[in-house]
């Protein structure tokens, strides 16, 4: 009985044996097929890295090749030149940059807060049957197409404008030093200011949804914390919401302010495409991207060309430093929150 017992249990082990060394291809098949599959996917990842990498720098090439002759023919006076004249080809590109440093400027001074409040609003005081509403509308501001914003503002805003706040801006700080300069009329209705507020609507969306996105992820417990202490809806908003959200924040602000900085047809519409500056918000002006909108196709010459490209090269390098900048500055508040 011990013995056919020992028989019984050496059959059991030796079948066993038999099932793994017979299953023993079939697995090594599988985790080779596993890692071919895994390599795969690694150059896969890899490739469309590197095809990113390789159009960026297409672009740079590109811009600075193509920049070269403005470059060569007017060296760093092309920065600081605000004559722009095809006929006698005398090109600077001050009065561009300036443009649209100062409408994007413009813009996310009235964007940002306006898009904070309406954010935080959604997220703690909008009853919840108005919430939805509010958000859909949020959403279909984001998607009109620019060109869409600049129609509408050169027959509809920009005459509303020129009859109403102009005026009113006008006479209000018509006899206070600077800001009589910074508000000289007469009141054109399209200019810079009309340009910076169509872009303040256009980034609005992006920096609401981003920013409500955010504060919904603020845990409950620290605002109903801090409504137990006594605080105020502002004090909860600045203290515990804003802190907790700011990295968030600050990457809405900052893709709001890139599309500011690029933004085309609208402010092609309305700024008024004047080459040159002035200390009014109220009067005409223009930036880069409406600079080349306007005048590329027009372009009669190497140096005409090359005079644009140029300007490309320039709001590609603004947009790089305003990105790198708000990279640091995610990289300096994560290290400090650790």
């Amino acid at each position: 009985m011990p013995s056919t017992r020992r028989q019984l249990v050496t059959d059991i082990v030796l079948q066993g044996t038999a099932t793994e060394v017979a299953e023993a291809p079939s697995r090594a098949k599988v985790l080779r097929r596993l890692r071919l599959g895994d390599a795969l996917f690694r150059i896969i990842t890899r490739t469309a890295a590197i095809i990113v990498l390789m159009l960026l720098g297409g672009v740079i090439v590109a811009l600075v090749s193509g920049s070269l002759p403005a470059f060569r023919a007017y060296g760093l006076d092309f920065l600081t030149a605000e004559v722009w004249n095809p006929v006698t080809e005398k090109f600077g590109a001050l009065a561009p940059v300036y443009g649209t440093l100062v409408t994007s400027l413009i813009a996310m001074l009235i964007a940002v807060p306006v898009g904070l409040m309406v954010a935080f609003f959604l997220t703690e005081l909008c009853p919840m049957w108005l919430r939805r509403p509010i958000g859909i509308a949020i959403e279909l501001l984001a998607g009109i197409p620019s060109i869409i914003y600049g129609i509408w503002g050169l027959f509809v805003f920009a005459p509303f404008l020129q009859q109403t706040l102009q005026p009113l801006l006008i006479g209000l700080f018509g006899n206070i030093p600077i800001l009589s300069s910074i508000f000289a009329g007469p009141p054109y209705g399209i200019g810079i200011l009309t340009a910076s507020l169509i872009l303040a609507i256009m980034v609005l969306p992006f920096i609401t949804s981003i920013s409500r996105d955010v504060f919904d992820a603020v845990p409950p417990v620290l605002k109903e914390a801090a409504y137990g202490v006594g605080c105020t809806t502002w004090e909860v908003f600045r203290s515990v919401v804003l802190p907790y959200t700011r990295v968030g924040v600050i990457g809405g602000v900052m893709l709001g302010l890139g599309r500011a900085l690029g933004e085309t047809m609208a402010v092609t519409f309305v700024i008024g495409n004047a080459h040159k500056i002035s200390a009014s918000i109220l009067h005409p002006g223009t930036t880069i991207s409406a600079s080349i909108a306007n005048e590329f196709t027009e372009a009669v010459g190497d140096l005409y060309t090359s005079s644009l490209i140029a300007l490309g090269l320039i709001l590609f390098f603004i947009t790089f430093v305003v990105l790198a900048i708000a990279r640091y500055m995610l990289m300096r508040i994560e290290r400090r929150i650790g």
